[in-house]
């Protein structure tokens, strides 16, 4: 029996509703895909697409929920696809919560949308975190790299201060825990070249100390480093690792999305339920051109049904 996902349709003036509609048929060979979205909603946009998925819409399921359908504006930030994005969120996540869906495929919404629509997270993770109070670890990759994030979605200004020993252990020691199937974890440095010995900064040493508690907690190795950023994804490192911990975001995110920009996705880790996402945004750029890629949600669904 195939497993049952939920898919949050994210922002309906990017490339959310044409990726749903172009790889229906391919998903649904491995999975069950309930659609939380109204069905009127996807037949205005094979409508705007030319009516060229109008082929899936017949065997789409969707599990519709309240909220007022949005005009589709193609490329534009709207209050209200910013509120039913958000809706069709929590609507997937009550569907996991019931357990009526293994899983929650996202795809992606526009942060500033929700923020017009007065909703007060920044983004699907830190939904999930107050959600499930909880500490939900960002993870993003495909099976050739993984990056793991201790801060996500804050600015470079504010990371330096989350650089402190108890908060870095507590991370290292749940992504451990999570991530059983990871044989050794490198831990990325802050400071150029880890602060070289205290010269260039010194708050490297604090990642080292929270690296040896940990690994002295699990009796074991698990976690290497700090290793210097700017060398940690060179190919000789790569070939003998594959997962990866940064400290911030952008630190650990540019070489994978250089690397592997169209595969990768993003999956949050320790929480009640499954979910993963695309790695990429609404593209508006190419909304509604029946251009975008299906590569990195096919691999989200892939991660949900047997990750």
């Amino acid at each position: 029996m195939r497993a049952k996902i939920a898919i949050s349709i994210g922002d309906v003036n990017g490339v959310g509703l044409e990726i749903a509609l172009k790889a229906h048929a391919k998903i649904s060979q491995i999975c069950q895909p309930i659609y939380c979205a109204h069905k009127e909603l996807l037949e205005r946009a094979d409508a705007l697409l030319d009516h060229a998925h109008t082929h899936s819409l017949k065997s789409m399921q969707c599990s519709e929920f309240n909220a007022p359908l949005p005009p589709i504006k193609p490329a534009q930030i709207t209050k209200e696809s910013g509120f039913y994005s958000y809706a069709s969120f929590l609507h997937a996540l009550n569907l996991a919560d019931s357990k009526e869906v293994s899983g929650v495929c996202t795809l992606p919404i526009h942060k500033k949308a929700w923020q017009l629509a007065g909703v007060s997270a920044p983004g699907h993770t830190a939904l999930l975190r107050d959600r499930y109070r909880q500490e939900a670890i960002m993870m993003l990759g495909c099976p050739s790299l993984w990056v793991a994030l201790f801060s996500d979605h804050i600015p470079l200004s504010a990371v330096s201060e989350r650089v402190r020993l108890e908060p870095l252990v507590e991370f290292l020691h749940t992504l451990g825990r999570v991530l059983p199937q990871a044989s050794q974890i490198v831990v990325l440095g802050i400071d150029p070249h880890c602060g070289d010995g205290g010269v260039i900064g010194v708050q490297d040493n604090i990642v080292q100390e929270a690296i040896n508690q940990v690994n002295h907690t699990l009796k074991t190795p698990k976690f290497l480093g700090p290793i210097p950023a700017d060398s940690a994804f060179a190919p000789h490192f790569r070939q003998k690792h594959r997962y990866f911990a940064a400290l911030y975001h952008d630190v650990g995110l540019a070489p994978l999305k250089a690397l592997y920009f169209e595969e990768s996705i993003n999956v949050s880790l320790n929480l009640p339920i499954k979910r993963a996402s695309v790695d990429h945004g609404c593209a508006f750029d190419i909304a509604y051109q029946n251009l975008a890629s299906t590569k990195s949600y096919e691999n989200a669904i892939e991660w949900l049904v047997g990750g």
